[in-house]
C-alpha cells in the first residue's frame, strides 16, 4: 500500500512519518499532485499557520488537488482546519471539504488558556475511526464549531469539532501520532479503511 504524506509548509510532518515507520510503513513525503493522486492512503498533518499555508497549497495548486483525491484523506490539527472553508487565522479561505469556519478560542474565565494545550476526552463519537471516551493529544488555538461533519466532540471552553468525516475526507484537531496506543490505533483504522 502506498501511504503519501502531502508536504507543505507546516510543522510536525516528521512526528506522523515516524508514527508510521512505527507501524512499519515506509510513506512518501511529497508535494507532487501526481503522487498525491496515486497514493492509496494520503495524510495531510502539520502544526502552523493557516494562511502560510494555504499560500504555499495554492501557488502549487495543491489545494484543488487534496479537494478532488477520491482515495481515503486524513487531516491532521492544521490538516482539519485548511480542509474546512475558512479559518479566521489570518482570515483565509481554505480548501472547502468541510462546509464549516475555524474560529479562534476566546477565553470566558480567567482559567482559559489558549492554546489549548494537553489530553482531552472524545465524546458522541460516530464511526469506527475513533472510539468513544479516548484521550488523545491536542495542541491548538483555532477549532472547528461542532457541526454536521462532525464525528467526535472534545470540550475545551465549549464544544468543539474533535474529528470530522464527509465523504472520503476524514480529520481530527488532535495528534494521534502524539497520542499513545490510542493514537497508534486510529492511524491503524485509517489505513485499514
Amino acid at each position: 500500500m502506498d501511504i503519501a504524506i502531502v508536504k507543505y509548509n507546516a510543522g510536525n510532518i516528521y512526528s506522523v512519518v515516524n508514527a508510521l515507520r512505527r507501524l512499519g510503513v515506509e510513506p512518501l513525503l511529497t508535494d507532487d499532485a501526481e503522487k498525491l493522486k496515486k497514493a492509496d492512503r494520503v495524510l495531510f498533518p502539520g502544526q502552523g499557520e493557516a494562511r502560510g499555508a494555504m499560500e504555499y497549497l495554492k501557488a502549487r495548486r495543491l489545494d484543488e488537488v487534496i479537494r478532488d483525491l477520491k482515495q481515503p484523506v486524513f487531516g491532521i490539527c492544521v490538516g482539519q482546519q485548511l480542509l474546512c472553508k475558512h479559518s479566521e487565522e489570518g482570515d483565509v479561505d481554505c480548501i472547502g471539504v468541510f462546509d464549516a469556519d475555524v474560529k479562534r478560542f476566546l477565553p470566558q474565565h480567567h482559567e482559559d488558556k489558549v492554546p489549548c494545550m494537553g489530553w482531552n476526552r472524545l465524546h458522541d463519537v460516530k464511526g469506527t475511526l475513533f472510539e468513544e471516551n479516548s484521550y488523545v493529544y491536542f495542541v491548538h488555538s483555532y477549532y472547528v464549531p461542532v457541526c454536521n461533519d462532525t464525528v467526535a466532540v472534545a470540550d475545551y471552553i465549549l464544544p468543539y469539532s474533535a474529528a470530522m468525516h464527509k465523504d472520503n475526507f476524514y480529520a481530527c484537531q488532535f495528534h494521534p501520532e502524539k497520542s499513545g496506543k490510542v493514537g497508534e490505533q486510529i492511524i491503524k483504522n485509517f489505513l485499514a479503511l
